[in-house]
């Protein structure tokens, strides 16, 4: 007989039929999960080649083109598992999935890129899209701790707050588009003051290659991800891999897949803008986005149920100062590497080592 089925199977949450992968065998499943890695990686490339030819043609810089167009498509997954978390009952899974990303995102992805490789600074656009993406996650913590501190283990994140957070996600992207058109006025004045020919917009039938190539590409990254993420989740429970473990980690993870692979694209391919660009619009979406719309969809629960003790504060204990550590030390190396143009391999290393002291901890506390 196998094992016994886990109270939070994630994998109800994702675009594929769970029920057709637990019919299958182990060796099928490590088969899919290969291929599902090879079509993440080839849907990534196409993503990012059409995200940086489209920057180009439209005289944006990439950071730009990553914090709206890119970010919008790979939160996607973040906010399908949450808002289907939420109508579920699993309003802490919701949660938690959207802070975790943020962690994975920031700490894992952003810190491995900065190692990897030297990631442009571009001061303008840090300096605002930057400091968005720390007011978004201090006012998460804000809502968070402020309604813990008035309500108890009854506190929630309800619709008002769903509507409060969809409505500056509204703002963020109006914004983003005026000074996107700013920065693409300002660009060309340089150019002609300089005497060059300031960028025209290409073809339109070229625009609209790029645009499907793109949108293919995200197709493929979220559709190959998931079932990623559904193979192994199955081979893991068949391993006898704690539900909790697994909830706490492959989930978070798993919907960061598709900004880790095209932050790893990007980097192999020089556009290192689209990685940071990227990571700053995919935290600012998990707060704005991800828990706006799981909160218009089910109000949240702060604190999880009685019956999850001593679990029940991981989120207020662990989750978001671990984000708001990232988030501060993160705007803290934006402003030498604005000065420098790019930020030095070296901030990589104390994102990456909060991420795994992150996950150890959580690892320790369930263990």
């Amino acid at each position: 007989m196998g094992p016994a089925r886990r109270r939070y199977d994630p994998r109800v949450l994702t675009i594929l039929p769970e029920a057709w992968f637990e019919q299958q065998p182990t060796l099928v499943l490590l088969l899919i999960g290969v291929v599902a890695i090879v079509a993440v990686v080839k849907g990534a490339d196409w993503l990012v080649s059409a995200a940086a030819g489209l920057a180009e043609r439209l005289g944006l810089p990439q950071v730009v083109i990553g914090a709206t167009i890119v970010s919008l498509g790979t939160t996607s997954p973040e906010a399908a598992v949450s808002v289907m978390a939420a109508w579920a009952g699993e309003a802490g899974i919701a949660l938690g999935n959207g802070v975790g990303s943020i962690i994975v995102d920031t700490g894992f992805i952003l810190g491995l890129g900065m190692l990897l490789t030297r990631v442009e600074a571009r001061a303008v656009v840090l300096n605002r899209q930057g400091w968005i993406q720390l007011g978004a996650g201090v006012l998460l913590c804000v809502l968070c701790y402020g309604l813990f501190l008035w309500r108890g283990d009854a506190a929630v994140l309800g619709r008002g707050v769903g509507v409060l957070l969809v409505g500056l996600l509204v703002a963020y992207l109006l914004v983003s588009v005026y000074w996107s058109r700013t920065l693409r006025r300002r660009d060309q004045f340089q150019h002609i003051a300089a005497g060059e020919p300031a960028r025209a917009v290409q073809g339109g039938r070229h625009m609209a290659i790029m645009l499907a190539m793109g949108g293919v590409g995200l197709v493929v990254v979220i559709v190959a991800g998931d079932a990623l993420v559904t193979s192994t989740s199955e081979v893991a429970t068949r391993w006898g891999v704690p539900s909790v473990v697994l909830a706490a980690t492959l989930v978070a993870f798993g919907t960061s897949m598709p900004e880790l692979v095209v932050g790893l694209t990007a980097i192999r391919r020089g556009h290192t803008g689209l990685l940071l660009g990227n990571i700053i619009g995919a935290d600012i979406l998990n707060v704005l986005f991800v828990v706006g719309a799981s909160a218009l969809a089910q109000p949240l629960p702060i604190v999880g149920p009685a019956a999850e003790a001593p679990w029940q504060h991981l989120l207020l204990q662990i989750h978001l100062p671990v984000m708001l550590v990232l988030l501060v030390l993160l705007r803290l190396f934006m402003g030498p590497a604005i000065k420098r143009g790019y930020f030095a391999r070296w901030m990589g290393v104390p994102l990456l080592v909060i991420y795994v002291a992150y996950v150890a901890v959580q690892l320790a506390t369930i263990g």
